[in-house]
């Protein structure tokens, strides 16, 4: 039963709901060999043991002066596990296993944080009002659930990379019931056109949901008339952008983006992996897969980019993708894609129903007023806006580089979900972003064009 964003403000559901938070973020460490976790299976990010200790350093001291009074226990550790990186312009982390404590030491840090939290929490009685300082325990709570419910997918990018030796691949992580299209088959795509109109982004701060600092403030959006895919682009239709040698022809690349490939020897989605006999395979969590035609492919922004001109198309705005997922033709905004029911099965694949994707065209009932499907769930979608601030913005006071950090031109906005997002997060408001270049998220995309036929 997933856990909406309706549902996580009341008392109770709260505390419910960072409890099931943690189930979930500790069930990903157990994926992990003992022996593995000091590894680094991105470049980019910290070893595996700093987001074991993050998670709780993140509660206590987020929670702590401003709703609890905790004791100074382990503040070096309190230091060491507070931030992670995404580090720009090449640079790259060079710290050892050996800088790092040992895992007893770090599980017992775990233990003792929760413990103090847990005690702290208890004695709040009506969490929704309880705190008399400038911050509610309803806003801390959920700020604290829901950033671990994102780690708990951008640790799944994580865990994706790491060698499938390095992993426990138990039987409960499996997902079963794998079924492809046939190999020389695609999806029957079509361009949906979307009226001119207006589009809701953001949310009202007079409202009674919770959204992080980007997501403020609350406006309207004209879009003019467009076309947009019905589906996701697929592994088949990217796989004949790399047959044509798309990766090769310069006019389809931008400069950086160009560059970024060049050094880095690109020639293929992340995802994708090519055994000897030439057959192409997706990379699955626990097991490398016959690639899946059906599939979307995931990609970086620049590789998406560089489809969409092949195409002679583009990414969509971020107000059109917005219009194409929430509106509607009589120009209402809807709370989901599909309408005003709560997210399940049936709507998409997300809130960690599976590790892999499914077929672009397995959630009909998830379509949009419109017809465009699979918005939400089976993978984000990079959009061509870069990620900047709304009208108004204020950063919360408690996490003041949350969004503020990346407002630097550097990261584009990706909307929708994964399998791997949380329920809570799936309101039209909320935004993701990351750097053009950065091939490791469950995200793909789709196209549009601007001039109708």
């Amino acid at each position: 039963m997933p856990v909406t964003n309706h549902e996580i403000e009341a008392p109770g559901a709260l505390l419910a709901g960072l409890a099931h938070a943690r189930r979930t973020t500790d069930a990903l460490f157990d994926i992990v060999r003992t022996d593995s976790l000091y590894e680094r299976p991105i470049p980019e990010r910290h070893r595996i043991i700093f987001y074991i200790g993050h998670l709780e350093a993140f509660d206590r001291n987020l929670l702590n002066a401003r709703l609890l009074s905790l004791p100074n226990s382990s503040p070096d550790l309190d230091r060491l596990f507070a931030f992670g990186i995404d580090p720009v312009g090449g640079g790259l982390p060079t710290d050892q296993p050996s800088d790092w404590p040992a895992i007893e030491q770090v599980r017992q840090y775990v233990e003792q944080v929760r413990d103090e939290l847990d005690e702290g929490i208890g004695l709040l009685g009506e969490v929704s009002s309880a705190g008399g300082g400038e911050f509610s325990a309803a806003l801390l709570l959920n700020v604290a659930i829901e950033h671990r419910l994102m780690h708990a997918e951008t640790l799944a990018y994580m865990l994706h990379r790491l060698p499938y030796e390095r992993k426990t691949g138990h039987v409960g992580a499996l997902r079963v019931g794998f079924a492809a299209a046939p190999a020389n088959s695609a999806i029957g795509d079509s361009d949906i056109e979307i009226p001119a109109g207006p589009v809701t982004m953001g949310l009202s701060r007079t409202g009674d949901t919770f959204g992080w600092d980007n997501e403020y403030e609350r406006h309207s959006v004209d879009v003019p008339a467009f076309a947009i895919d019905r589906h996701k682009t697929t592994n088949y239709e990217y796989l004949e952008f790399v047959n044509a040698n798309g990766y090769d022809r310069r006019e389809l690349w931008s400069d950086a983006d160009w560059a970024w490939k060049e050094s880095n020897r690109i020639s293929r989605p992340a995802f994708w992996e090519q055994h000897g006999s030439g057959e192409w395979f997706w990379k699955g969590m626990f097991a490398p897969i016959p690639l899946p035609p059906d599939w979307p492919v995931y990609v970086s922004e620049a590789e998406a980019s560089a489809y969409a001109r092949w195409a002679g198309k583009s990414l969509p705005t971020e107000a059109q993708w917005q219009r194409a997922a929430y509106g509607s033709p009589d120009n209402q905004s809807r709370r989901y894609p599909w309408g005003s029911k709560s997210p399940d099965a049936t709507r998409g694949n997300f809130d960690f129903q599976n590790w892999d994707p499914v077929s672009v065209a397995a959630h009909h009932e998830g379509a949009s007023a419109f017809g465009v499907e699979d918005m939400l769930g089976n993978g984000w979608e990079w959009t061509s806006t870069v990620f900047a601030p709304f009208a108004g913005f204020q950063p919360f006071p408690f996490y003041p580089g949350y969004s503020a950090d990346f407002f630097d031109g550097k990261h584009f906005v990706i909307k929708g979900a994964s399998s791997r997002t949380a329920a809570c997060t799936l309101r039209p408001s909320f935004r993701n972003w990351f750097q053009p270049h950065y091939q490791y998220v469950y995200a793909g995309f789709r196209c549009v064009s601007n001039q109708l036929a």
